[in-house]
């Protein structure tokens, strides 16, 4: 247990299937975590995706990229298995690679030191070749242009459909709508706009700080009106909790000496 997250109450609006460790985490360092989830990510079935899938395990791309587990997660539905993955593995994130190499039994060729998009597009090698870019439907464009840019051919699929909640879980909105809320984690953009389509910015009572998991998210954060208190870095779970240690600590009282 730690003093600045003992007996504060976070809320984390991660995906149910993706939060499981950093509630285990707040909960060890003495936090009462609340689930919120803002999002819910869905499985895609496309004639394209299928293609896509096709020609992976023909071995008709040079690389395929993961930008997050959920993309890991659908290889494994929809491919014989990691063998069928016949290219390079390029992967945003230590959550991402660790899904792979779970999943794979080797690690990414390519994992870029920051876990973001533009990161990753920077860290991309110069070649020739096809690139399948396997992502949520609702992500940015740009990565596929930097890509071309290289030299690449890239394709990009949906590989899941992100849903916005209807509402939030009763035990969340109670402790929202009371001012009971400490701090609330945001883990994407998605996480952001699917939040404040359910509850606004105004909604909010009691100032809770807000933490977010990378630069990209607090951007969207900062677009939807919230004050951000703290930024995670490294972009991982483990970051993010030391941020909100960091935004949730008391100040030191600077004592003059008499």
């Amino acid at each position: 247990m730690t003093e600045a997250l003992a007996g504060r109450t976070v809320v984390v609006t991660r995906p149910t299937e993706r939060a499981a460790r950093l509630l285990q985490i707040l909960r060890a360092r003495g936090a009462r975590p609340v689930l919120a989830p803002a999002i819910e990510l869905r499985p895609v079935r496309s004639a394209a995706l299928t293609r896509a899938l096709r020609d992976l395990a023909a071995g008709d791309f040079a690389w395929v990229l993961l930008t997050s587990p959920a993309t890991v997660r659908m290889l494994d539905e929809r491919l014989e298995g990691p063998g069928d993955v016949r290219a390079k593995v390029a992967a945003i994130g230590e959550g991402t690679a660790a899904a792979f190499a779970r999943w794979a039994g080797r690690q990414p060729d390519l994992l870029p030191k920051a876990f973001t998009v533009a990161a990753l597009a920077r860290a991309f090698p110069r070649g020739t070749g096809r690139v399948l870019c396997a992502r949520a439907d609702i992500a940015p464009d740009g990565l596929e242009d930097a890509l071309e840019a290289k030299g690449w051919t890239p394709l990009r699929v949906d590989a899941y459909r992100t849903v916005f909640p209807r509402t939030l879980p009763a035990e969340a909105r109670a402790a929202l709508s009371d001012g009971a809320v400490d701090a609330i984690t945001f883990t994407s953009a998605s996480t952001v706009r699917g939040f404040i389509s359910v509850l606004g910015a105004s909604g909010l009572r009691g100032n809770p700080k807000v933490v977010c998991i990378g630069p990209v998210t607090a951007k969207e954060a900062r677009a939807h009106g919230l004050t951000v208190h703290a930024v995670a870095n490294p972009h991982t779970t483990d970051g993010l909790v030391d941020a909100l240690e960091r935004a949730l600590r008391p100040r030191s009282t600077i004592r003059s000496t008499p």
